[in-house]
Formats: C-alpha cells, structure tokens, sequence
C-alpha cells in the first residue's frame, strides 16, 4: 500500500507543478520539463533507495523473477538487503544471491553438491 501512496503523491506534485506553472503562469515548457525531471527523479529513488525499505517496512509491493530451470527455496532479510536461496537442479547447486537496493545483483553464494529437495537417506 505504501508503495501506491508514494506514487500518487509522485503523481499529485507533478499535477502541482503542470497546474502552476501551465495553467496559472502559461509556462508550459518550464513545467513540463520540471515534471519530467520530478518523474526521473522520484522513479529513481523508488528503485534505488525506497523499495526494499518500503517492501521490508511497510508492506510495499517488490517483484523478483526466479531463473529458468531453478526453484526458490527460501528469502531472508539481512539490514535492508533480501537474500534469496535458489536450486539448480541441473548443476545439483544452491546459489544465495543479495539483493540491495536498486536491485542489484551485490552477491553471490554458491554452494556446490547441495541438494535440499531430495530426501535424505
């Protein structure tokens, strides 16, 4: 919910300016330049600095694809970085990878002959 809260007061400000500085002051090209650099601007931090925290949080809205031919085994949080387990059933490999913010790729653990979803004997 948080997540939607930040855009529409990312839309609203961009209205603010469009309304002022378009329809009351007839600076049409001022204004819309403003509003593109507020848009940049505010995805920007979103992706970079208030995803995850809103995500960790607040309950906010994140989406991470598994890669082909793995299956996810578990997620954790360590400060504001998520830490994601995932299988390589075909290389018989648990591979750990962090997320920061901005979602990129800081980390990787990989650990050789694991091999978590099949039963032990």
């Amino acid at each position: 919910m948080i997540t939607y809260l930040y855009f529409i007061a990312l839309v609203a400000l961009i209205a603010a300016v469009l309304y002022g500085l378009g329809v009351k002051a007839k600076l049409w090209k001022t204004g819309i330049l403003i509003s593109l650099i507020f848009l940049a601007g505010g995805w920007g931090i979103y992706a970079f600095h208030f995803q995850q925290i809103f995500v960790k949080r607040y309950g906010g809205v994140m989406t991470i694809q598994v890669p082909d031919g793995q299956r996810h085994i578990g997620i954790t949080w360590k400060d504001d970085n998520m830490w994601i387990e995932n299988y390589d059933p075909k290389t018989n490999r648990c591979i750990f990878s962090e997320y920061s913010r901005g979602n990129v790729l800081q980390g990787r653990v990989v650990i050789e002959n694991c091999n978590p979803l099949m039963p032990q004997n």
